[in-house]
């Protein structure tokens, strides 16, 4: 069956406690060029989800990527080691 516009090409879930991302590709109506959608989806009752989503188109691709990393390694090596008491440069007084 061949995939039609919209549709997933591509699909990865996260789970993380209450919330769940969807990292998706799809196919832009042409079918000659793709772009992710990033959906956090959060469940706020019973039955009940909150969903956030982003459209990110191929030419930030590697911008976004970068951005990306870059935060999540400063949060990794420069916030997170201050809280554990792992930075050396902040002074105890």
């Amino acid at each position: 069956m061949e995939k039609t516009y919209n549709e997933e090409l591509f699909t990865r879930r996260v789970r993380a406690g209450k919330r769940t991302y969807f990292f998706d590709v799809k196919a832009t109506k042409s079918g000659k060029d793709f772009y992710i959608t990033i959906t956090e989806s959060k469940r706020v009752g019973e039955n009940t989800y909150e969903k956030h989503k982003i459209f990110l188109y191929k030419e930030d691709f590697d911008k976004f990527a970068d951005a990306l990393g870059e935060t999540v390694e400063h949060v990794k090596t420069e916030l997170l080691a201050r809280v554990n008491g792992e930075d050396k440069t902040v002074s105890s007084e």
